[in-house]
């Protein structure tokens, strides 16, 4: 729940568009955002809006109350070629879908400003060419091909899709990637090539460890979210 709220709040989401979920363990199933006649957007999922189906979509609300997503064979897919991977995020940042679109390369074009960011752009993301509704396995196979065992992957004309361990680390992964690809799309903007910072600033970057890339940035957005859900709250009603 939390963390749809935060990838939608983040503009990551775009109202109804967009799930996570995270694999059950000892499991061949998942928790995964699903819809419901009270759908009110991402960014105001509820828990209950949270449901546990099995990799193909099965569950005991199937056809009932709650609908899987259209798009559920990137999860399950996923979970089934994976093993390792413990969460998936699907989600359609403007900034990566105009970089995509524009066939913007990402590269390695700033250091310790976000570290995680930098090492995404120096090991390169897959970029899958098409951009039709994966809502078969067949479909998703492709597109899981080309993004191998990489945590990140664009989908020209379409979005993202992002896997994690956990559902933190996931979370943390896409908010990187937006920054690195609204760095991307500025800079190319501008009409200027930024040259890549070089290999000695890169062997001067440490690895800060998963406490400060994850664990903390993930607390940081959850309070963020608390204080915009209660300004929100205080906001009077016009």
């Amino acid at each position: 729940m939390l963390s749809c709220r935060i990838l939608a709040m983040e503009g990551m989401v775009d109202r109804i568009i967009g799930h996570v979920s995270a694999r059950i363990a000892n499991s061949d199933e998942m928790w995964i955002r699903c819809r419901s006649p009270q759908e009110d957007g991402v960014r105001y999922t509820t828990v209950d809006a949270i449901q546990r189906v099995d990799f193909d979509g099965k569950g005991p609300h199937k056809g009932e109350r709650y609908q899987v997503p259209n798009e559920l064979p990137i999860h399950g897919e996923i979970y089934k070629k994976r093993p390792g991977v413990g969460c998936v995020i699907h989600a359609h940042p403007t900034e990566a879908l105009i970089c995509g679109i524009a066939e913007l390369e990402f590269r390695p074009i700033f250091g310790a400003f976000n570290i995680p960011a930098m090492r995404m752009a120096l090991e390169g993301i897959p970029v899958f060419p098409q951009s039709y509704l994966v809502t078969r396995a067949e479909l998703a196979a492709p597109m899981i091909e080309i993004m191998s065992e990489k945590s990140i992957c664009l989908m020209k004309g379409h979005g993202i899709t992002v896997t994690g361990k956990t559902v933190e680390e996931a979370t943390v992964r896409a908010l990187n990637f937006n920054v690195l690809a609204k760095a991307t799309l500025h800079v190319a903007q501008t009409g200027r090539r930024a040259p890549d910072i070089s290999s000695g600033d890169i062997e001067n970057l440490p690895d800060l460890g998963s406490t400060f890339n994850d664990t903390w940035i993930w607390r940081y957005y959850v309070r963020k979210l608390k204080e915009e859900d209660l300004r929100l709250s205080n906001r009077p009603n016009k």
